[in-house]
């Protein structure tokens, strides 16, 4: 990746990478095109090219740019000593949708990146996958298990949160008029409702 990307105005390295993010999310690493990334930032493929040699050099940046700017906001949002399960949860919520703020498509990203199948890209990315997965799971296991009853499986409860804030995720992702405020308020009514049902 030639450093000289971020010399760039600001506006147009987000547009770059936002229409990167979205296009490999939609197709992952083999089946994303080029052509369909240049077109959406509205660049040449020359000019992509000339800050990213090839496209699984776009594509190791991307998943590199993308696992650094959520561990920033993970480390922004989720404050130190947190460990009630709800509020946990909530914070991480709130590091989600503030990244979406600037990169709507950086978890559908994400998501794809953990099926990739193709050696080239897993080479690329499976060292720094392997680094974000162990933060988010380090942030799970702080998560006070004590408040559930021994007949409830808080296992089941958070990929709950998770199934639930994923599909509102994606819903809203590809609406017409996507809002990180929105998703935030409606996914935190979810989490709410979810507390309330599992902690009777």
């Amino acid at each position: 990746m030639n450093e000289r990307f971020f010399e760039l105005k600001k506006e147009k390295q987000d547009r770059m990478i936002n229409a990167a993010l979205k296009v490999f999310s939609q197709y992952g690493y083999r089946h994303a095109s080029t052509d369909e990334i240049i077109r959406d930032a509205q660049i040449s493929k020359g000019l992509l090219f000339h800050y990213f040699e090839s496209k699984i050099g776009l594509y190791a940046f991307l998943y590199d740019y993308a696992t650094r700017f959520v561990t920033l906001e993970l480390t922004q949002n989720v404050e130190p000593g947190e460990n009630d399960f709800f509020v946990l949860y909530k914070q991480i919520l709130n590091a989600k949708t503030d990244s979406m703020y600037r990169y709507p498509y950086v978890f559908l990203f994400l998501d794809k990146a953990d099926e990739e199948s193709d050696q080239d890209a897993l080479g690329e990315i499976e060292e720094r996958r392997d680094k974000y997965h162990r933060l988010m799971d380090a942030l799970k296991e702080r998560a006070d298990i004590t408040v559930f009853g021994t007949d409830m499986d808080y296992v089941k409860v958070w990929n709950l949160l998770d199934f639930t804030v994923d599909g509102l995720m994606l819903r809203a992702v590809r609406s017409d008029n996507f809002r990180a405020d929105f998703l935030l308020e409606e996914a935190t009514e979810y989490v709410d409702m979810i507390k309330n049902i599992t902690l009777k």
